[in-house]
C-alpha cells in the first residue's frame, strides 16, 4: 500500500510538471506569433466600437488617482470611451477623488453604492457598473492598475477582429517588482503564469482564464449570462467557464499591457492568495456539480486543470512529502530507493527550465539575480503555497457549510514612490 501511494504521488507530480512544460512550449510559440496578428489587425481597424471601462473601488484613496490619470492618457477616441468608477461603500476619500474627476471629464461616470447592496464584493460592484454602461465592449481594470496608453485599443482591436472571441485578456506586469524579495517572487510567478498557463493554454486549446483586470468582454455576453456571480470570490475564473460554455473562446493577447501593484508583506500576500485559491475551489465545486450539463466540452480541460492544480497535484506533493519524512524515522520499505532522489533532482531542473524560459520572453527579466530567486522560490515560496491551499480548502468548506456571505477581500494598496 505504501509503495502504491508513493508511485501514485510521483505520477501526479510528474504529470503536472510535464504538462506545464508542454504548456510553456505553446506559450513560447504564441509569443513568436502574436505580434504578426496585431500588425494585421492594425490595418483592418477602421471602426472603433464604444468601450465602457469599469473600475470597482472600495477604499482605494491611495491609488485611485494614479489609476484615473492612466485612464485619461489612453489612446482611444474619447467619444467612443466611457469610464465608470464604482465607489463601493468606501469609508475613506475614494468617493471625493472620483467625484473630482467626474466633474472635470465628461466621459467619466461616478457611481456610489450604499448599504445594504454595497461592499459585499467585487462582483456586485461590477454588476452595478454594468447597469450604467452603454459600451459595446466592457473592459475591467482593478483600482490599482496603470494600463499602457494603447492597452484598451489592443483589447478592442482583438474583439473587433476575432468574432469567435467572447473575451480578450491582456498581459499584466508588476509595478513594484523591485520593492523586496516577496515582490520579486511574485513578479517571477506572474510572468510564468501568463506565458505558461495563459499563453500556453491559448496556443494549444484556445483556452485562457479571464483575470481580475485588463480584459475586455462583449456586453451582449454579460447580459446573456446575467453578469457576474456575486457568490464567487474568484469572479474572473467563474465567468471564464460560463463564457466557454456559450461556445466562445477567450483570447490571450499580450499586446495589451497594464501595470499593477502586488502585496509587499507576507500577511497581505497570504490573504490575497487565500482568496484566489478559495475562489478557484468554488469554481471547481460549482461546475463539477454541473459537469454533465456543460455544453462546450473544452470546459472539461480547464476544470481538469484547476482540479489537478488545487487538489490532485496538491495531494500528490503532500503524500510524497509525508512518506519521505516518515521514511526518515522508520523503514517503510519503499522500493523506489535511489530512483526517487533522481526524480527529485530532475523535477527541480524541469521547474527551473520552465520558469527561466518564461522569463526569457521578457528579456529584461532573464538575469542571474532572478535565476537565484527562482532557486530560492522552489524551497520557500512554492512550499508555502502548499500550506496556503490546504488552509483555503478548510475556509471554503467552512463557508459552504455555514452558508456565509461573500464580502470584499480588498488587497492593501501602497503609495507609489518614484
Amino acid at each position: 500500500m505504501v509503495n502504491f501511494l508513493f508511485y501514485l504521488s510521483l505520477f501526479l507530480i510528474w504529470f503536472m510538471l510535464v504538462y506545464h512544460m508542454f504548456l510553456m512550449q505553446g506559450g513560447y510559440m504564441h509569443f513568436l506569433r502574436y505580434q504578426k496578428k496585431a500588425d494585421l489587425w492594425e490595418k483592418r481597424m477602421a471602426y472603433y466600437p464604444k468601450v465602457s471601462i469599469i473600475i470597482p473601488a472600495h477604499n482605494e484613496e491611495v491609488v485611485i488617482e494614479n489609476t484615473i490619470e492612466a485612464m485619461i492618457r489612453l489612446k482611444y477616441p474619447r467619444k467612443r470611451l466611457e469610464l465608470i468608477i464604482v465607489n463601493d461603500n468606501s469609508t475613506d476619500n475614494t468617493g471625493a477623488i472620483i467625484n473630482k474627476y467626474a466633474r472635470a471629464y465628461s466621459f467619466i461616470k461616478a457611481i456610489h453604492t450604499k448599504p445594504p447592496y454595497a461592499g459585499r464584493g467585487k462582483s456586485g460592484a461590477l454588476n452595478s457598473g454594468l447597469v450604467a454602461a452603454t459600451g459595446e465592449y466592457i473592459v475591467v481594470y482593478d483600482a490599482d492598475n496603470q494600463p499602457e496608453e494603447d492597452a484598451v485599443y489592443y483589447l478592442a482591436q482583438a474583439l473587433q477582429n476575432d468574432q469567435k472571441a467572447g473575451a480578450v485578456v491582456g498581459k499584466f506586469r508588476v509595478l513594484n517588482a523591485n520593492k523586496n524579495m516577496l515582490t520579486s517572487f511574485i513578479n517571477i510567478e506572474t510572468i510564468t503564469f501568463q506565458w505558461l498557463a495563459q499563453a500556453g493554454r491559448w496556443f494549444w486549446f484556445k483556452l485562457t482564464t479571464i483575470p481580475g483586470t485588463n480584459f475586455a468582454i462583449r456586453r451582449s455576453i454579460l447580459e446573456e449570462l446575467g453578469g457576474w456571480d456575486e457568490r464567487a470570490l474568484s469572479e474572473d475564473t467563474e465567468l471564464s467557464i460560463r463564457v466557454y460554455n456559450l461556445g466562445y473562446h477567450i483570447r490571450f493577447f499580450p499586446a495589451a499591457i497594464t501595470w499593477e501593484q502586488e502585496p509587499e508583506t507576507f500577511k497581505v500576500w497570504w490573504k490575497q492568495r487565500t482568496r484566489w485559491a478559495r475562489g478557484n475551489q468554488y469554481v471547481i465545486l460549482k461546475f463539477l456539480i454541473q459537469f454533465f450539463q456543460l455544453k462546450n466540452k473544452k470546459v472539461y480541460l480547464d476544470l481538469f486543470y484547476f482540479l489537478f492544480t488545487y487538489m490532485l497535484f496538491l495531494a500528490g506533493v503532500l503524500v510524497s512529502n509525508l512518506l519521505f519524512v516518515l521514511n526518515l524515522f522508520m523503514d517503510l520499505d519503499i522500493s523506489a530507493g535511489g530512483i526517487s532522489l533522481v526524480l527529485l533532482v530532475l523535477a527541480f531542473l524541469l521547474y527551473m527550465t520552465e520558469i527561466m524560459l518564461a522569463l526569457s520572453i521578457e528579456k529584461e527579466q532573464a538575469t542571474f539575480k532572478n535565476m537565484l530567486a527562482v532557486i530560492l522560490m522552489y524551497f520557500t515560496y512554492s512550499q508555502i503555497w502548499l500550506a496556503l491551499v490546504v488552509y483555503s480548502l478548510y475556509l471554503e468548506a467552512k463557508r459552504v457549510l455555514l452558508k456565509q456571505d461573500v464580502v470584499w477581500y480588498k488587497t492593501q494598496r501602497y503609495k507609489q514612490t518614484s
